[in-house]
């Protein structure tokens, strides 16, 4: 049996997965705020232990945008920081190997010298991936991974990834790093201005809610993705859900019927599809891809993914988009079908493992 470990240290959530022989045979999702310390990374890597027994004689692919967080005082302190904390409970038998984009994986005594290379590459690992089992396919394609915080739209084409932005910083500057997801982006991130009942109204610029009241309500969002408390502490039920919603134009709950409160919340869904489509057909342009596009869906959020895309391309030719998940990663056959549903919301760590496994082949 060969396993290898795929990890994704979000500054949010823990994302890991496992593979044997090069098959995807599990997948998790942890909390981890890691803006609170690193003890929730130790508290999420001992959790994981626990499920894997197995951990220590393993090979492990790391990946990451925790640096990120503002426990750091920059993000080569974050990635240092992070990589030693887990290369010090993952390293047993064989040394944690962490990837670095274009500058391939490197050991645990590496880090300080790739530190740029390794932040926040973990959309690279899944584009890289998307770009290499699609290739025979004919044209170009994109990937649209919509996470509980962020989107990734990367494009790739001839089995290569097509952009040259590689930090954050560059990736905001194009388009391709956009600061919505569907779980923790508050929800007058979002637009300035929302109808209720036909009447465009201000929204109030404090985090009364988060679009996961958005999709909660609308009935879109896995419970088991809603990892985080709501904006206010309380309950997620629909009336809740409502209550936060109303605050957001200077509302209450009782001032509308469950069916103005649903339609204002697919306001503001319209209003994220809107913002997204945009952004997608800013990266389209940029690398002058076709109008028929081959997409490559991820994340939480996929359940957006069709109607960004429908908004983007009119008209569009008829060409399904291809679940990681499913299309992509490598799912053990007689694994259960909910598994392919995990690696399509934990596409980076799947990524991570399957390059691994690949390249030491």
């Amino acid at each position: 049996e060969r396993s290898v470990f795929g990890w994704d240290i979000g500054g949010a959530h823990l994302k890991a997965c496992r593979l044997q022989d090069g098959e995807v045979v599990d997948v998790a999702q942890w909390a981890c705020p890691l803006w609170q310390g690193l003890d929730q990374l130790e508290r999420v890597l001992q959790a994981a232990h626990e499920r894997w027994p197995q951990l220590q004689a393993a090979r492990h692919a790391v990946t990451m945008t925790g640096e990120m967080a503002d426990l750091f005082e920059h993000r080569e302190d974050g990635v240092r920081r992070i990589a030693a904390l887990v290369a010090d409970r993952l390293a047993a038998r064989q040394p944690v190997q962490f990837f670095a984009g274009d500058a391939g994986w490197c050991g645990a005594n590496e880090v300080a010298e790739h530190w740029a290379a390794i932040a926040s590459a973990n959309w690279l690992a899944t584009a890289q991936h998307a770009a290499l089992c699609t290739r025979a396919r004919d044209g170009a394609g994109v990937l649209i991974d919509i996470g509980s915080t962020t989107t990734d739209l990367v494009a790739f084409s001839g089995g290569r990834v097509l952009t040259a932005a590689r930090t954050d910083a560059q990736r905001l500057a194009s388009g391709e790093l956009v600061y919505h997801g569907v779980v923790r982006t508050p929800l007058c991130a979002l637009a300035p201005r929302i109808d209720w009942r036909g009447t465009p109204h201000n929204v109030m610029n404090e985090v009364f809610a988060t679009v996961a009241d958005v999709y909660r309500l609308s009935g879109e969002l896995n419970p088991s993705h809603d990892l985080y408390p709501a904006a206010d502490g309380a309950a997620k039920d629909a009336r809740s859900t409502r209550r936060r919603l109303a605050r957001m134009v200077g509302l209450d709950e009782r001032d509308g019927s469950p069916d103005d409160w649903l339609a204002f919340a697919r306001a503001w869904r319209a209003a994220q599809v809107a913002e997204l489509a945009g952004q997608l057909q800013r990266v389209m342009a940029l690398h002058a891809l076709p109008a028929d596009v081959a997409v490559v869906s991820a994340g939480c959020g996929d359940f957006l993914v069709a109607d960004v895309v429908a908004r983007a391309i009119a008209p569009r030719a008829a060409k399904p988009c291809l679940a990681y998940g499913t299309e992509v990663a490598r799912i053990k056959a007689t694994a259960p079908a909910e598994l392919a549903r995990w690696a399509q919301v934990c596409a980076p760590c799947v990524a991570v493992a399957t390059l691994l496994h690949e390249e030491q082949r």
